[in-house]
């Protein structure tokens, strides 16, 4: 079994390409000429890299044609929120082009492939207290350009399902984490700040944002399991939540951070980490997909934030 990531060098490709490599799965991933290597720095003896720009269809289909995989698993994207508002026709056409690439060179080289769409939660937006837990049935109302991109990449997976016989799963995962964050994301940012600390690197305040939100947060762990999954037993043109079932707001997560350590700080809004909108709650319902593969969560939360932190303090 040949299986392509795109975006191996990121938070949840690195995490993928282990998990295909214990199960036996010759694993081609794409890099661009200014990807970080550090999250695969281990694996590269293991797996095949491939230096491929997403939005230039000929290098596209240069690489679909040479790889010729029987998985892909698209997760390469411009994933920060924030970023979203600063560059919105940046993101769009990041995340939706790339796609359309990989759409097209599979169906130019009439490829049989499975291929697994990485959402999100985000898709949802406005989501009213009534509305949750949210299941995939809930309305799509994006709150933000990177919203905006995903629903395109959702809706495209479906229109290629449709039009072209292609096999495409889309998963719309909820807020995940563990070790390899980027330190943009909140609880992958507070555990940075925690480890700082610690070591004395800054000062004993830590700067937050909206600790309202509320947040369903799942292990990457689980999550890439969970892709594996999609494309073993979910059917073509569906699309299935990939959450925990529970939330905690932001205030509660880090809460369990700072108690994971001994060091006193003191916390401080930032009105930079504000945004100009934000979802209110995000509270998954994975039923569907737990009912077509057998899978659900099994890290607790409370090993994710350990391990995460952990990781931070072995890296400042």
């Amino acid at each position: 079994m040949k299986a392509l990531i795109t975006g191996i060098s990121g938070f949840v490709g690195s995490h993928l390409a282990e998990y295909l490599l214990k199960n036996n799965t010759e694993v081609y991933g794409t890099i661009r000429h200014r990807s970080r290597m550090n999250h695969i720095q281990h694996l590269m003896n293991d797996v095949n890299l491939v230096e491929c720009e997403l939005r230039d269809p000929f290098s596209v289909e240069n690489l679909i044609q040479d790889v010729k995989p029987d998985l892909i698993f698209h997760l390469a994207a411009q994933s920060f929120v924030p970023t979203s508002w600063n560059s919105p026709i940046d993101t769009i056409h990041n995340n939706v082009a790339g796609q359309v690439n990989i759409f097209e060179a599979v169906r130019r080289f009439n490829l049989d492939c499975k291929i697994q769409i990485a959402c999100s939660s985000e898709e949802y937006g406005y989501v009213d207290p009534t509305e949750v837990p949210i299941t995939e049935l809930n309305p799509i109302r994006p709150l933000s350009p990177y919203a905006i991109s995903k629903v395109a990449q959702d809706y495209l997976g479906y229109q290629y399902y449709k039009s072209y016989g292609l096999h495409v799963v889309c998963t719309r995962t909820f807020n995940h984490t563990g070790p390899r964050r980027g330190e943009n994301f909140v609880t992958s940012n507070f555990a940075k700040q925690i480890a700082e600390i610690e070591k004395g690197l800054k000062a004993p305040v830590l700067y937050v944002g909206n600790l309202q939100a509320q947040r369903d947060f799942t292990d990457v762990r689980d999550v890439v399991h969970a892709y594996w999954l999609a494309l073993e037993k979910g059917d073509p043109g569906e699309v299935y939540n990939i959450a925990s079932g529970s939330c905690c707001t932001i205030q509660e997560m880090l809460n369990l951070l700072l108690s994971l350590s001994t060091v006193q700080i003191e916390i401080k809004e930032d009105p930079a980490r504000l945004r100009p909108s934000d979802v209110e709650i995000l509270l998954g319902d994975y039923s569907k997909f737990h009912k077509k593969t057998g899978w659900k969560p099994e890290i607790p939360f409370t090993q994710t934030m350990e391990d995460l932190l952990n990781y931070w303090r072995a890296i400042v």
